[in-house]
């Protein structure tokens, strides 16, 4: 099978939150193809999550889908225990869901706000601490965060996602170094535009301008950031921690 053509993730257990479509799909599909079990979380869309699952369960591998509101610690906690009571310890961690409001300033709510920072990043912290003592206790843990460029540039129209995003580079920073003793890796993707639902609320002018800025003149495909992913959660990253790695198409150069 597909599966066993690369397994180097082979009996390791994978969460990916957010899976159920975009970037998280496209992760657990190759998760899966490197051999690894997925569990694969959504919020809403059950039958979407399920259809990841049929996805990674045609690499030969196996898919259980777990409901839970990563910005809900209680949710985050039941979610643990039902993953690591059906697949085992959770080995590999990517906290992939995130929510996002195209805005002006003026549009910024109270809520908007607040939705944005817990589920963008409170929810990366509640997921990585449901998680990391079990990950020390086995001396082994793999995490990626998936951040944004919004976190590394001025975005005046997503200032709230912006900021939520800046917090998930700072947190990946800091727990890399207070985790590393213990062989858990953390790194950071920072996507630019990328094909997938959340360029819903982004009008066209608007993508043709992004494009024009983009080097590489086109949007991102989700297997684009989740070839990535697979790499930093692999051995073949074996000597990189607490970096932020920019996969879009040249927008954004760090130095």
């Amino acid at each position: 099978m597909a599966g066993m053509m690369n397994a180097h993730f082979e009996n390791r257990t994978a969460l990916v939150t957010g899976g159920s479509r975009g970037i998280g799909r496209a992760v657990c599909v190759r998760l899966a193809k490197s051999g690894a079990n997925v569990a694969v979380n959504y919020v809403g869309n059950e039958a979407a999550a399920h259809e990841t699952a049929d996805r990674v369960a045609a690499e030969g591998r196996i898919a259980h889908v777990v409901r839970a509101d990563v910005a809900a610690w209680d949710d985050v906690q039941a979610m643990v225990r039902d993953v690591e009571q059906t697949l085992g310890p959770i080995d590999l961690l990517v906290n992939n869901a995130g929510v996002f409001d195209y805005v002006t300033h003026a549009e910024t709510t109270p809520e908007i706000w607040q939705r944005q920072i817990d589920v963008n990043l409170t929810g990366v912290y509640n997921v990585t601490w449901a998680v990391k003592d079990g990950m020390v206790g086995r001396a082994f843990g793999r995490i990626v965060n998936i951040a944004s460029i919004a976190g590394l540039r001025p975005r005046p129209m997503a200032i709230a996602y912006a900021a939520s995003k800046a917090g998930v580079i700072s947190f990946t920073q800091s727990v890399a170094e207070a985790l590393a003793g213990h062989n858990i890796r953390i790194n950071a993707v920072a996507p630019g535009l990328i094909d997938t639902k959340i360029l819903a609320g982004v009008k066209q002018p608007a993508l043709d301008s992004l494009i024009n800025a983009t080097p590489i003149s086109r949007i991102g495909q989700p297997d684009d950031v989740a070839e990535l992913v697979e790499f930093l959660l692999s051995e073949r990253s074996a000597f990189i921690t607490g970096q932020t790695v920019v996969v879009d198409g040249g927008r954004v150069m760090l130095p």
